[in-house]
């Protein structure tokens, strides 16, 4: 299970979204007159009677570093009993911001997650996000990016305009797009912010500090950046716990605020969608209609598409031929098939996906531009020669792979290829492809596993040929029928 589902467990589980910041801070002279040894006593002593009042209603915790560091080794010491303080099922955030370069982002993600077994950290970007790389690698730990911040001069940087939006709005963007799931720190006092960052990012985890002595209101920083399924976000609350004379009790009444804000929230959301829900149905139902109609209209321009008598590879006869590989000559065709592509992968769930070749890796490259997803290939045949690579390009064992062709009527070379990519670890559950015909390639890839997803069937293809007078009535029902033998 990795941190952002381990989260989500815990968040349905408790039912609270709430996280409390454990950041003792003592000043210059505080520890020069007290001495670190005793700040640092203090400081666990004041966290441990924190996590004793408030872990029953919490989500996750978040001691910031900084504060621990300042004391030094009694101060690291007071850090790591602190952590043992709280129970196992509840997530730890470290708040380091760390970014730095490949070895040092390495070494700060072996401290952070090797030496203090922390389940997320914060860590800055302005690096390059190649610099969060070293503590993605950690399998179910969880990062979250700073992106709007919620100190008075965040918008220095944060508010610098590219390309008619504020910077902050272009991390996000760019977090979103990343293929493992990053977090991202979005001041819970800046409500603006939160609405913009959850219109470009609208699946992320957001951990939203800036509550109560940063002047922001709980219920409403969880109103402006939850996701519509009411959870989505961490809200971060401190000093407002730390020194309220009842840990607990207040606690609980932010816990509680943010629970009616949800509920309220979800209302609203199911009383909008009831009333958005027949058009909206209509409108993608239209719109995958005149992509159909576009697709069968490039098949037709292009050539790929023909009647007559052909004989196919296994030696039958076939009253037509489908040719997909033509498609290539003609740019506007290329980009209606990634789209009829992109429309079967917004169902699906993958990290990369797989073009199969060789009529499979054109339309894959198009898909994976249309898509955003990057892209690998097996080999067929496996390469006897150089690295003798069995897939080529980047890929990490235990990824999912949304394998790609251009049609289907058996599965034989589709088999070929899932037994090569899961060969090297890859988890192979979907296939998509532009046109299928027949049933044979649909029972195949069941009995291998594969859920099989074509924009069309061959039969949809005919009846729009009728429809256009491409073909009469007798014509159409010897299609049919050699369709229904297939």
């Amino acid at each position: 299970m990795d941190f952002f589902e381990r989260l989500e467990s815990i968040i349905e589980t408790r039912d609270s979204v709430l996280c409390i910041g454990l950041d003792p801070a003592f000043s210059a002279e505080e520890i020069a007159a007290k001495g670190k040894h005793a700040c640092a006593d203090q400081a666990l002593e004041r966290n441990v009677r924190i996590i004793e009042a408030t872990a029953d209603c919490v989500a996750a915790y978040k001691p910031n570093i900084a504060f621990y560091e300042a004391l030094g080794d009694a101060g690291m010491a007071a850090l790591r009993k602190t952590l043992d303080s709280i129970p196992k099922e509840i997530p730890i955030i470290i708040d380091a911001k760390r970014g730095d370069i490949s070895s040092t982002a390495a070494a700060y993600a072996h401290a952070l997650f090797g030496e203090l077994h922390a389940d997320a950290v914060t860590l800055n970007p302005y690096l390059g996000l190649d610099t969060l790389d070293p503590f993605l690698e950690w399998k179910g730990k969880g990062i979250f990016v700073l992106c709007r911040t919620s100190n008075p001069g965040a918008g220095f940087l944060q508010d610098i305009i590219i390309e008619g939006k504020p910077l902050y709005i272009e991390v996000a963007k760019r977090c979103a797009a990343l293929q493992k799931k990053v977090g991202l720190v979005v001041a819970g006092n800046d409500l603006e912010a939160l609405r913009k960052v959850r219109a470009v990012a609208p699946s992320q985890w957001f951990l939203s500090p800036g509550i109560g002595a940063q002047g922001g209101q709980a219920d409403l920083a969880f109103a402006a950046g939850a996701r519509d399924d009411g959870k989505g976000i961490l809200v971060v609350a401190a000093r407002s716990i730390a020194d309220a004379s009842d840990p607990a009790k207040a606690a609980v009444a932010l816990r509680d605020a943010m629970r009616t804000a949800r509920d309220t929230m979800l209302k609203q959301n199911k009383t909008e969608n009831i009333q958005v829900a027949a058009p909206a149905a209509k409108a993608a139902q239209k719109a995958i209609a005149d992509l159909k109609k576009a697709f069968v209209d490039a098949l037709l321009s292009t050539g790929c598409f023909r009647l007559g008598e052909f004989t196919l590879k296994s030696g039958k006869k076939s009253p037509f031929y489908i040719d997909l590989r033509k498609l290539v000559s003609d740019p506007r065709a290329m980009k209606i098939a990634a789209q009829a592509y992109a429309s079967l992968a917004s169902e699906c769930e993958y990290d990369r996906i797989a073009g199969i070749p060789a009529a499979g890796l054109p339309l894959a490259t198009a898909a994976s531009i249309e898509i955003g997803k990057p892209m690998i290939w097996p080999r067929m045949p496996v390469k006897e020669h150089g690295t003798g690579n069995r897939v080529e390009g980047e890929f990490r064992a235990g990824e999912h792979i949304l394998l790609l062709d251009d049609l289907i009527t058996t599965g034989a070379s589709k088999i070929e290829a899932i037994d090569i990519l899961r060969s090297e670890g890859l988890i192979v559950q979907d296939l998509v492809v532009l046109i299928e015909r027949g049933a044979q390639g649909r029972q195949d890839m069941g009995s291998a596993g594969v859920n099989l997803r074509a924009f069309i069937h061959v039969k949809e293809l005919f009846d729009v040929l009728l429809q256009n007078g491409t073909i009469d009535s007798r014509k159409y029902e010897q299609l049919m029928e050699y369709v229904a033998q297939e």
